[in-house]
């Protein structure tokens, strides 16, 4: 099963290069943060294929999913628990103080997705049509990444 991660250019700290950092095996994890069960919550699982497009640009990179871990009902102790033992895989360039106060600042999020990232490889650009899963979305269920490629 395919999908679409739609990454922003920074994500916890200004200046961020995400792709940059899962294509250099920095960033092992690509985690969401919810206030609602939202895509992919209950349908990404281990062997899908992420494809990875920052906002405005091509999908550039592909990786395999090696395993997802979901956490609902976060409490700041569930949160501080996750930032501990992930946190460094999450995002490589922020500090884990700095992490927790983004959490912290976000007390809203209630679920968290952690999906680990095995066999990232880039490939050769093309564009996708996000036409009917909402000008917002920033994961997209595709099922085969050619009913969306352009």
């Amino acid at each position: 099963m395919d999908r679409v991660a739609i990454l922003r250019k920074a994500c916890f700290k200004k200046g961020e290069d995400i792709l940059g950092d899962i294509l250099a095996g920095r960033k092992t994890i690509e985690s969401r943060w919810y206030v609602n069960k939202v895509a992919p919550w209950d349908n990404i699982h281990a062997g899908d294929t992420v494809y990875f497009k920052e906002s405005s640009c091509p999908v550039t990179a592909k990786t395999r999913v090696g395993k997802v871990l979901q956490f609902d009902g976060l409490t700041a102790v569930s949160i501080n628990e996750i930032v501990t033992s992930y946190g460094k895989l999450i995002d490589p360039n922020i500090s884990e103080d700095e992490f927790t106060s983004w959490c912290n600042s976000h007390p809203e999020k209630r679920y968290c997705i952690l999906v680990f990232l095995e066999h990232v490889e880039k490939i050769g650009p093309f564009e996708i049509s996000k036409q009917g899963f909402g000008i917002s979305s920033a994961w997209l269920v595709v099922g085969d990444i050619n009913r969306v490629r352009i």
